[in-house]
């Protein structure tokens, strides 16, 4: 679909005018270093809610998720459950309040930092922050990819230049403002997505004959199912793949509890809670965050399923055959062909802000980690300096590794790599960040045991084991002669079920066997 581009140049004009302006007001309101790293520690709690929705719920979810749902059906929607209840819920009641509280007592003003100063550790806020710095480049580098995808297929631009537009106009606001810049644009950028995502559920249903229609002529469709997928579990679109096949084990363990569980632990989500003054913000948020999600996620997983009605009934063809193997762009071949015009200018802008939100908030948090957390408080021992310079350094450096992961990914990889990267967080900071909240008897040797362990061992899962990714790395085959160490089952297994549990059993037992740190530190953090 060619758009008009009179009517797309004044609608982008006029959003990216508003995004600078709150980005200018985002600097303008940033004079010390809480400021930059945590707004201040007074965000509005509905500020909070669609800034952590709009961070959370990214092109990844929108695209990559929508597009694993239109290849492997409605199962999919057991993650939105997750992402309401683990996501918003767990969150922000018992996981969020705790941390606000630790983090304003110990004056942390990051993730990695809080974890440090819990555990009097610069080698735990210093290793975090560079776990980050490393890893977190691959997140980012799928969010730019999924904007990137529609914007090609919405404009008919070069996919490369999409991925620079993104990533220029992400950067200016957020190397600039900070964390009140990300949260003031993150907070529209939800908003519009909101709008966008109703109309689309809307749409759709209208588009195949009404809520009834569309189902019946899914769950009709399940001896369309390739040879491929049914010999892998799959079982239709409406219905659950067949109980422990490998398509099983990649929707439940990998999509749906890698990225359930996993993120408790993401560190550009946790920084939030230390943005607000009290817990009743957070209670407050909870009313705001949960519808947000549902629609979010409920709608993207939904539609990306019913694609396949739409592109049967259109072309003869199931959804992964229209765009041609490639599950991301299922989505954005779908908006684009069945869709009125002025509906694919507006969701352009929602996967723009969906984009940009998550990007910017990454972008702060991969940031704060190299400058603040490895580099002043690990590398040069808290000594005072240029902190916000050093850390936009990292912001700039950490970007450019974001655009060569764009550029370099192979094909329908956003899903997976989100599982990834949530998955890594869950192994290495869950168990500590639990103890950090939740356990007092919790020692340094223990925190730093669970860490290890858990990055160690999903690293190795995934070289080694886990087919999704062991297979393609190549390293397993060059090193041992086959693709992967063990086979059948243990194949499909997602990392964070092996090296999260593991991680956890060697917090518990390093902590019950070494000392506890000072009573008077342990009671200013608990008290």
């Amino acid at each position: 679909m060619a758009l008009s581009t009179p009517v797309l140049g004044v609608v982008m004009l006029i959003y990216l005018m508003v995004i600078f302006y709150l980005g200018w007001i985002g600097y303008k309101k940033t004079e010390r270093s809480d400021d930059y790293m945590v707004a201040g520690r007074k965000i509005n709690p509905y500020i909070l809610a669609l800034s952590y929705g709009a961070t959370f719920i990214s092109t990844s979810a929108i695209i990559g998720f929508g597009g694993a749902a239109g290849a492997l059906g409605m199962g999919l929607l057991w993650l939105a459950v997750m992402n309401i209840i683990v996501g918003i819920f767990i969150a922000f009641v018992v996981f969020g309040s705790r941390t606000r509280r630790m983090g304003a007592k110990l004056g942390a003003v990051t993730f990695p930092e809080l974890l440090g100063r819990r555990f009097q550790s610069r080698f735990i806020q210093g290793f975090s922050g560079a776990l980050i710095g490393i890893f977190m480049p691959l997140y980012a580098g799928i969010v730019l990819i999924g904007g990137a995808r529609f914007v090609e297929t919405a404009l008919s631009i070069d996919y490369d230049v999409a991925v620079l537009l993104l990533t220029v106009i992400v950067a200016a606001y957020v190397i600039t403002g900070g964390l009140i810049a990300v949260m003031y644009t993150d907070a529209l950028q939800g908003a519009l997505m909101f709008v966008g995502m109703a109309f689309l559920l809307a749409f759709t249903y209208a588009k195949l004959g009404g809520v009834k229609a569309a189902h019946s002529a899914l769950t009709a469709m399940d001896t369309l199912v390739p040879e491929s997928l049914a010999g892998g579990g799959h079982l239709g679109w409406t219905s659950m793949p067949a109980f422990g096949s490998p398509i099983w084990w990649t929707l439940i363990s990998t999509l749906v509890l890698g990225v359930g569980i996993g993120v408790l632990a993401q560190p550009q989500l946790a920084v939030r809670y230390m943005t607000v003054k009290d817990d009743r913000a957070l209670n407050r948020a909870v009313l705001v965050g949960g519808p947000f999600i549902l629609m979010m996620t409920g709608v993207a997983f939904t539609v990306g399923a019913l694609s396949n009605v739409y592109f049967f009934n259109k072309l003869g063809v199931i959804s992964v055959v229209a765009a041609k193997g490639n599950t991301d762009l299922i989505m954005p071949q779908y908006i684009n062909s069945a869709m009125p015009e002025l509906f694919v200018i507006l969701f352009m802008l929602v996967l723009l802000a969906a984009a940009m939100s998550t990007l910017s908030s990454q972008f702060h948090t991969m940031g704060t980690a190299i400058g603040h957390d490895f580099y002043r408080q690990y590398i040069k021992k808290g000594e005072l300096g240029q902190t916000i310079n050093i850390t936009r350094a990292g912001i700039a450096c950490t970007i450019l590794a974001s655009v060569i992961f764009a550029y370099v990914l192979p094909i329908s990889i956003i899903a997976r790599a989100t599982a990834i990267f949530f998955g890594l967080c869950a192994a290495a900071f869950l168990p500590m960040y639990t103890g950090t909240l939740f356990w007092k008897r919790m020692t340094r040797e223990g925190a730093i045991a669970s860490m290890l362990v858990g990055t160690f061992t999903s690293l190795f899962w995934i070289t080694f084991v886990h087919a999704k990714e062991a297979t393609p790395l190549g390293i397993s085959q060059a090193l041992f002669g086959k693709a992967t160490l063990l086979t059948g089952t243990w194949n499909v297994i997602d990392p964070i079920l092996v090296a999260t549990p593991l991680a956890f059993v060697a917090a518990i037992v390093v902590s019950l066997v070494t000392k506890p740190g000072p009573k008077e530190h342990l009671d200013k953090c608990y008290k």
